[in-house]
């Protein structure tokens, strides 16, 4: 069984777990994931590392309540246990001094692309963070992508803090600044990560893309994971998750990502039910 020995709530719905797995510690790297299970007969559910601490042997994982999942994880505290927890799983980035480089986080992206900022930098690299999130209200760490990056800039769709608009809008000022960038890494919601590779490849920017594909053992024997990378079928579980944005074909992945809706919506609706709320076109209240 894996504790949890930390937990913090970072934003309305967005938590942050540190669990005790010495094992996946020691091995973990930037760039890859876990796969988690509540209990017996739970879902298997991919979360990425958000950040690692092998002294203590703990794992951070920050995640949305979304799904029943999602949302029964949120509901554990400190001292409670997983019944498993795999990894690290997937490849880890590819750091090395590129010169010039700029990550940007949407959302809960944020904190996967952090631990890649923070080795980036540590790696000679001159990093420009750009992170951004619907409102202030939903936006975190903040503080560690300032000291994980040369520089930060930081938007909301709002423009209820930073600059008013979309991370694009701060890519494009940046690549319009700095004439020699060398590479772009983009994580958030698949919208996000589209979006920046479409403006990037206007500008020939080499942009790396971490893809969240529907996952069910995370080892490429399902297949569940599969997406389109430059006409041929890869496997975000082993052959990413990180993958060149330019190739990614992102239609095709959002076609997928939907599969499962109605079913996803069911579950969460009969865990609702069970723990006392009821859920409407995926809101829940108080009975």
């Amino acid at each position: 069984m894996y504790k949890i020995v930390h937990k913090e709530i970072l934003a309305p719905t967005i938590n942050l777990i540190e669990i005790e797995a010495p094992l996946v510690a020691g091995k973990a790297e930037a760039g890859q994931f876990v796969i988690l299970r509540l209990g017996e007969g739970g879902e298997r559910i991919p979360l990425t590392i958000a950040d690692f601490d092998r002294e203590k042997g703990t794992i951070t994982c920050v995640f949305q309540e979304v799904g029943k999942t999602t949302k029964q994880l949120g509901t554990l505290e400190v001292g409670d246990e997983l019944k498993d927890f795999a990894g690290p799983l997937g490849l880890p980035s590819r750091i090395q001094n590129y010169g010039s480089v700029v990550c940007v986080g949407g959302g809960v992206g944020v904190a996967p692309v952090y631990p890649i900022a923070r080795a980036l930098k540590e790696a000679g690299n001159e990093v420009t963070g750009i992170i951004g999130a619907r409102n202030r209200e939903l936006l975190f760490w903040e503080d560690r992508m300032q000291a994980a990056c040369t520089r930060l800039l930081v938007a909301t769709d709002d423009g209820s803090y930073g600059h008013h608009g979309f991370v694009t809008d701060l890519l494009r000022e940046v690549i319009g600044e700095k004439k020699e960038l060398d590479l772009c890494i983009a994580i958030g919601p698949l919208p996000m990560m589209r979006a920046v590779s479409n403006l990037t490849r206007e500008y020939g920017l080499k942009t790396v893309v971490s893809l969240n594909s529907i996952m069910v053992d995370g080892t490429g024997m399902c297949g569940c994971c599969r997406v389109t990378v430059g006409g041929e079928t890869k496997f975000t579980c082993v052959d990413g998750p990180e993958f060149d944005g330019h190739l990614v074909d992102f239609e095709e992945m959002a076609r997928r990502s939907v599969i499962y809706k109605p079913m996803e919506q069911l579950a969460l609706e009969l865990y609702l039910e069970g723990t006392g709320h009821r859920c409407s076109c995926g809101q829940g209240g108080e009975k």
